[in-house]
C-alpha cells in the first residue's frame, strides 16, 4: 500500500512537472507571438531593421571587441596593454542605448536637426589637426549660383597662371610610361572655386565660376606627374553646366561624371588611375598649413563607404597618405569615409580599385598654395607609382 503511495505520489510529481513544462510552452509561444505583433504593428522609421542591427554593430570599434574575446580566450589579451585590458561596460551601454558618442560631438545632434547628415563622414586615418569639428565638408550651392546667370568677376588672375610643375624643365625624368596615359583628371563639381580670384563674393557657399575653378589644379597636377615621366590625362567637361542642362541636382554631379569617366575607361585601357579633384568648403585656418616656411593647402581624401572597391581604395589613399607623412609632414588633413543617409557613399570608386576623391585646400586658398599642393601630391604619387611597377616587374619574371 505504502509502495502504491509512493507511486502514485511520483506519478503527481511527474504529473505536474509535464503541466508545468506545457504551460511555460504555451506562454512562451504566446509572448513571441504578441512581441511579433507589436514589432510589426510598429511604424516602419522605428521597426528593428538590419541597418540599425549594422549601426549597434559598427558602435562597438575593433578594440572594445577584442577584449570582449579576451574574457572568453585570455590569449587575446596578452598583446594588450595592462591599462587597456578593461572595457568599461558602463561607457559601451550608454552608446548602444542612445547612439551618443563621447568622443564625436556631432552625435548629440545628428538625429535633430535637418540635414545634419552632410556632417555625418567617419575619420577612418587622421591627418595632423584633424577630428570631428573639423572634418571636409560638402555644401551645395544657392540654385541661382549653381546655374552661373551671373557669375562674379575675377581678380588676382596673374596668380592663376600654372608655371612650371615640380621637377620642371628640361631633363629628363629616369622613368617614363611613354606614350601611355595611366593617369586620368576629371572633375566632378568642376566649377568649385576660390574667393581670392572673385569679386565682391564672401560666402563661400557661393565660391563656384566657370573659367577659374579647380580645373586649374588639374593643369598644375598633370604638369607635375608628366615632369615625372607619369603620362596624364585631364578631362575637363563642365559637369555643372551639363546638370544645368539637364535639370539635373547638385547631388547627382557624380551620376554625370561617372558616363565620362566610363567613356575614356572603355577608350583607353591604359588609363589605371583615377583622381576626381574637389576643394572644401572650410576656412583657411583648417585647410593651410606652413611647410618649410612655405604655405600650403591641406589634402583630404574621401572614400566611399558604399562600394564594392572600399577596402582596395582604402589602400590605396592610405599608401599615399603615408607618403605624405613622410614627405610633406601635416599636409594630409588624412582619409574620411562617407556614407549612408545623405550621403553618395560611392563617388564612381566601385568602377575601380585606384579611384580617388581628393580635397584640395578650402574656399580661402590661393592657386600659389594649390599648386604647391599639387606638386608634393604628383611626388609622393610618382614615389608610390614606380614602385607598384617595379613590384609588378619582379612578380611577373
Amino acid at each position: 500500500m505504502k509502495r502504491l503511495k509512493g507511486r502514485g505520489m511520483i506519478v503527481t510529481v511527474q504529473g505536474t512537472s509535464l503541466l508545468r513544462v506545457a504551460l511555460f510552452f504555451i506562454f512562451f509561444l504566446i509572448a513571441v507571438f504578441t512581441l511579433s505583433g507589436m514589432l510589426t504593428s510598429l511604424k516602419p522609421e522605428l521597426r528593428i531593421t538590419s541597418a540599425s542591427i549594422n549601426h549597434a554593430a559598427d558602435t562597438i570599434d575593433g578594440e572594445a571587441l577584442y577584449r570582449l574575446m579576451g574574457w572568453e580566450n585570455h590569449q587575446f589579451l596578452q598583446s594588450l596593454p595592462e591599462t587597456e585590458k578593461t572595457i568599461r561596460l558602463s561607457s559601451l551601454a550608454f552608446e548602444l542605448s542612445t547612439n551618443i558618442s563621447l568622443d564625436d560631438p556631432r552625435s548629440f545632434l545628428g538625429r535633430e536637426l535637418p540635414g545634419f547628415d552632410l556632417f555625418d563622414g567617419k575619420i577612418l586615418v587622421a591627418g595632423e589637426g584633424t577630428n570631428y569639428t573639423n572634418m571636409p565638408i560638402e555644401s551645395a550651392p544657392p540654385l541661382e549660383v549653381l546655374q552661373a546667370e551671373q557669375e562674379a568677376a575675377l581678380k588676382n588672375t596673374e596668380d592663376i597662371n600654372t608655371g612650371e610643375g615640380s621637377g620642371g624643365g628640361s631633363v629628363a625624368p629616369p622613368n617614363s610610361t611613354g606614350d601611355q596615359k595611366v593617369v586620368y583628371l576629371y572633375f566632378s563639381h568642376n566649377r568649385e572655386s576660390f574667393l581670392p580670384y572673385l569679386e565682391g563674393v564672401t560666402n563661400p557657399d557661393h565660391a563656384y565660376h566657370s573659367q577659374v575653378n579647380v580645373t586649374n589644379i588639374g593643369d598644375r597636377l598633370k604638369e607635375s606627374l608628366v615632369a615625372k615621366g607619369i603620362g596624364t590625362t585631364v578631362d575637363k567637361t563642365d559637369i555643372m553646366g551639363q546638370l544645368n542642362e539637364k535639370g539635373l541636382r547638385f547631388s547627382q554631379a557624380y551620376q554625370e561624371s561617372r558616363g565620362v569617366v566610363q567613356e575614356a575607361m572603355t577608350g583607353s585601357r591604359d588609363l589605371t588611375y583615377f583622381i576626381d579633384i574637389h576643394r572644401d568648403s572650410r576656412r583657411k585656418k583648417d585647410t593651410t598649413i606652413t611647410i618649410d616656411g612655405e604655405s600650403y593647402a591641406k589634402l583630404a581624401f574621401v572614400i566611399g563607404g558604399n562600394n564594392q572597391n572600399y577596402e582596395k581604395n582604402l589602400k590605396f589613399a592610405s599608401e599615399l597618405h603615408h607618403l605624405l607623412e613622410e614627405n610633406y609632414k601635416g599636409l594630409s588633413r588624412g582619409i574620411i569615409e562617407n556614407k549612408g543617409a545623405g550621403m553618395n557613399g560611392v563617388y564612381n570608386q566601385d568602377l575601380s580599385q585606384n579611384v580617388l576623391l581628393v580635397e584640395f585646400g578650402g574656399v580661402d586658398n590661393t592657386f600659389e598654395e594649390l599648386y604647391r599642393s599639387a606638386d608634393a601630391l604628383a611626388d609622393v604619387f610618382s614615389e608610390y607609382y614606380w614602385q607598384a611597377e617595379q613590384v609588378d616587374a619582379q612578380l611577373n619574371h
